[in-house]
């Protein structure tokens, strides 16, 4: 038997005829009657009793009743197959960095929930390298990063810059200055990201080339922490200035002269040979949407 014949059975039940079915399913009498025939063959008994008036058999009660769930559960099924070929359904696992986890996103998958309330998100928080090997390795479907140093095979589409600002304590030496210079950073604890941060990694390197490394520093493994160690006055950081909306009570902010560190952050996916899910490319447009400037 198959699901079409199960529906006929079931709207010939709910109408009590077959004309009635038939011009309901759009289909021409005979098919309704074949089907209905074909059915009862392959149980080997009879559902409906033929006459005047429509009535089912015993066994035909029994199947009624045992089969409507099944024909619920079929419908949903089509449902919820059709609502992910459309990307209205769907799970993705989402991989992101900080600040951008914990400043823009949340605004932006709400939105993005409100208008596709059948997909589903999970989201997995990480560093760079970490969150390029768990797309690499089909662990996630996007990842929201900066630039991967290590793979050429991953797509890196960029959508904005991540500024950066230097926060000190209120009352430090440097709050003197208007602006500061990789050369001021001499002479004073700064504090750093862990070894395989890809704003560390590009901050020495700027300060290799200025000539302004090694440096009195003081590792702190979360990029978000950076701000309550500068507040303790355990020194001073180059932080995202997305993070500084209010400034901590007791910090002052100065600008870094030129777009030393400013990192590039962008959406980080398969390449094309391996294309999205359809609710992933609804999610992947959305967050360039909101996400790209200039």
């Amino acid at each position: 038997m198959d699901f079409k014949t199960l529906k006929t059975f079931q709207t010939i039940v709910k109408y009590g005829s077959f004309i009635r079915a038939a011009e309901e399913m759009n289909y021409v009498q005979s098919t309704v009657t074949m089907q209905m025939q074909k059915l009862e063959a392959e149980l080997g008994i009879l559902l409906i009793e033929r006459g005047k008036k429509f009535r089912l058999t015993e066994a035909g009660r029994l199947f009624h009743e045992q089969s409507l769930q099944i024909v619920k559960h079929m419908d949903q099924l089509q449902t919820h197959l059709s609502d992910l070929q459309m990307g209205d359904a769907g799970d993705i696992r989402l991989g992101v960095t900080e600040p951008t986890a914990s400043y823009r996103l949340p605004a932006i998958l709400g939105s993005f929930l409100s208008e596709h309330p059948k997909i589903r998100i999970s989201v997995e928080f990480g560093n760079t390298p970490t969150l390029a090997e768990r797309l690499y390795r089909g662990d996630i479907d996007l990842a929201l990063c900066s630039a991967p140093d290590w793979s050429s095979e991953l797509y890196f589409e960029p959508l904005f810059k991540e500024s950066f600002v230097v926060l000190m304590p209120e009352n430090h030496e440097l709050s003197q200055q208007p602006f500061i210079t990789p050369e001021h950073l001499r002479g004073h604890r700064l504090l750093i990201t862990a070894a395989t941060c890809p704003y560390r990694r590009k901050l020495e390197r700027v300060l290799q080339e200025t000539g302004s490394y090694p440096l009195d520093t003081m590792e702190i493994g979360s990029m978000t922490a950076l701000q309550f160690y500068v507040e303790s006055g355990l020194g001073i950081a180059l932080v995202p200035e997305i993070t500084l909306k209010p400034v901590p009570a007791g910090t002052t902010v100065r600008t870094l002269s030129g777009d030393l560190i400013d990192m590039t952050f962008g959406i980080l996916s398969q390449p094309s040979e391996y294309p999205l899910s359809q609710a992933s490319l609804k999610l992947y447009q959305a967050l360039k949407k909101e996400l790209t400037t200039g």
